[in-house]
């Protein structure tokens, strides 16, 4: 009753209307109205014998108010009403979503029936919480992935970047983690993402058993900018229901760039001017008001903390260029990043991260003085051979002339296979520096890996 006499209650008696002034493009221009209207607020365009079209307003030009919608303009017609039904977005999730896949509007797509809102509405452009408000990252994270938890070693709260060009393995990463993580929920955002992969990637590549303890938030690359915004939007939105429930929560993001890319096009859409590669400046300031929202939890009223959001955020690298402007922009918000290699993936080893460019910036904090020392041995083995890789392949360096090199190409054989781990297998972190200790002691051959 109590929730019934809220909703009751936020209802708007006056109804604000608007007419369709012009179409250009995908932008949509109205007027009248004028005085309810804001930057994000939901409205509903009626179209000639088709369903009435959502859109959103994005900016304000003159005298008009510019929308742009949630789906094809077709059938929008000069004159056409305009009805503003929402001051801001929101979503009313509940755990009961976990193991179902939804939209960027938290409706349900896999088939399986509606999905029933929780009586708290959560807003999908959610400020950040405050820096002096929120608590510190916890104790180290166990991923499951050996390369990922021995040289890049994560805690709880962290948020960490995943660099990569296209085909190396990106989404197979994201369902490791996924599958093996330690955590209590996950929340995986596929934005932009190639609709014939969707069903790949949610019924082979995570499984039903990665299914179950997550909520899949999905919008294609072939729907509007808006709506690829909007997921994205929608995925931390879920995420921080979750953490409100005291739920330690992994947040996957596919991608990142594909968000700066739909952000581009309302920017640009909306009459931003283009600075570096196109980007409009909206893009560098809507992403580390996304990606902040991601990481410990607030301090509440009573004096607890919330749980916190880690969060894994893959960035699409342009032709393999690490400084391109969205990769550079995010690296810099971000706790540490990951870098995987197509020279890597291309030799047969997945996933394809090369851990002397990937950094997590709570180490080596994160780790007691023995792992400390086994990393650094182990970075010494990987960086020898590595420098030293092209003379070694056409058989131009001569045993005996640097020991640290010798070394390295000893173990090389074992630490490649260490580095390799298939998609169905987890090693917890413990186990990962005994097997690390037991290389870098004994120099071990990979047949004889335990």
């Amino acid at each position: 009753m109590h929730t019934l006499i809220a909703a009751v209650d936020a209802i708007d008696p006056l109804s604000v209307t608007g007419k369709v002034a012009g179409v250009n493009g995908l932008l949509i221009e109205s007027r009248g109205g004028l005085s309810r209207l804001a930057v994000g607020a939901r409205a509903e365009i009626e179209r000639r014998h088709q369903p009435p079209l959502p859109a959103e307003v994005v900016g304000f030009r003159d005298a008009k108010a510019l929308l742009m919608p949630f789906g094809p303009v077709e059938g929008v017609a000069p004159g056409a009403d305009i009805r503003i039904v929402e001051a801001a977005a929101s979503v009313r999730p509940t755990t009961a979503w976990l193991g179902r896949i939804v939209d960027a509007f938290g409706q349900p797509i896999d088939g399986k029936g509606p999905l029933p809102n929780g009586p708290a509405a959560y807003p999908l452009r959610a400020a950040p919480p405050p820096a002096h408000a929120r608590g510190r990252v916890g104790e180290r994270l166990d991923l499951g992935v050996r390369a990922m938890d021995v040289f890049t070693t994560t805690c709880s709260g962290q948020r960490l970047g995943i660099f990569a060009g296209s085909g190396v393995g990106k989404s197979v990463l994201l369902s490791m983690l996924a599958k093996r993580a330690s955590c209590d929920a996950v929340v995986v955002g596929l934005i932009g993402e190639r609709g014939r992969e969707v069903r790949e990637f949610i019924e082979e590549t995570l499984g039903e058993e990665g299914l179950k303890r997550a909520i899949v938030v999905v919008a294609t690359s072939d729907e509007p900018a808006l709506k690829r915004r909007q997921a994205a939007y929608m995925t931390l939105a879920i995420a921080e229901f979750l953490r409100d429930q005291d739920l330690e929560v992994l947040c996957l993001m596919d991608s990142v760039t594909r968000f700066a890319m739909a952000q581009r096009e309302i920017g640009l859409a909306a009459g931003e001017p283009p600075t570096t590669k196109g980007y409009t400046p909206t893009v560098f300031s809507e992403l580390p008001k996304l990606l902040e929202r991601a990481g410990p939890g607030p301090r509440r009223p009573d004096g607890t903390t919330a749980a916190p959001i880690t969060a894994l955020f893959t960035v699409l690298v342009d032709g393999g260029d690490h400084d391109e402007p969205i990769a550079d922009a995010v690296r810099g918000i971000l706790d540490g990043h990951i870098v995987m290699d197509r020279k890597i993936a291309e030799r047969g080893r997945f996933p394809a991260i090369d851990v002397l460019k990937s950094v997590s910036r709570t180490m080596p904090g994160n780790q007691s003085g023995e792992e400390r020392e086994l990393n650094r041995r182990a970075r010494q083995c990987l960086s020898a051979y590595s420098n030293m890789e092209e003379l070694i392949r056409i058989g131009a360096y001569r045993t005996g002339a640097d020991p640290i090199v010798d070394r390295a190409i000893a173990l090389n054989p074992a630490l490649e296979a260490f580095l390799s781990q298939a998609p169905d297998e987890a090693t917890p972190i413990d186990e990962s520096f005994r097997r690390l200790e037991t290389i870098l002691n004994q120099g071990l051959l990979t047949e004889d890996l335990p």
